[in-house]
């Protein structure tokens, strides 16, 4: 018997399966150049943030709500992105690699979470930092970081893609990337 869907889905859900869509459509855009383009040695590239999100997808989000689901109140790892960074986990590759492996793993993530009941909303975990936090603050977390991250994606694309080439209009815009 297959599984029906669920038809009240979970906090940020929507956000979870339109990312794909909105990472895809701004990395089409951009040349392998500004894909890898560092604004500065402390900051990420578009290449190393799509690294990131392929890496956090499974170990920071997925399998701890999976944990959530299948255990009571089961013990919550912190997860170091400085030190996923440092380890050298984000820095190599091709940033539609990392595109790649981060939908392929958002797909599996999806596929799963929309089957399952509104009623794991309420599951806990134990938080290593955070204490006790519940798969929807945990699912509200993923949708905020993932908008967090398409912000930077975008930040990163237009400050090296157009703002080098706009003249004297730079003086009414200022970049953060």
């Amino acid at each position: 018997m297959k599984a029906a869907m669920n038809p009240a889905p979970l906090p940020g859900l929507a956000v979870l399966e339109q990312t794909p869509i909105i990472l895809e459509k701004i990395v089409s855009l951009a040349s392998e150049d500004q894909l890898h383009w560092k604004p500065s040695m402390e900051r990420w590239s578009i290449s190393e943030v799509l690294a990131h999100l392929a890496d956090v997808e499974v170990a920071g989000f997925r399998e701890r709500i999976e944990r959530m689901v299948q255990e009571e109140m089961p013990q919550l790892a912190m997860y170091d992105q400085d030190a996923q960074y440092k380890a050298g986990r984000y820095t190599g590759g091709k940033a539609r690699e990392h595109l790649k492996v981060f939908c392929h793993e958002r797909d599996r993530s999806v596929s799963w979470l929309r089957y399952m009941p509104e009623s794991i909303a309420g599951r806990k975990g134990q938080h290593q930092a955070f204490g006790p936090i519940t798969v929807a603050q945990l699912m509200n977390e993923w949708a905020f970081h993932d908008l967090g991250h398409i912000r930077q994606i975008t930040e990163l694309l237009r400050a090296r893609a157009f703002y080098p080439g706009m003249g004297p209009f730079q003086k009414v815009y200022s970049v953060k990337p």
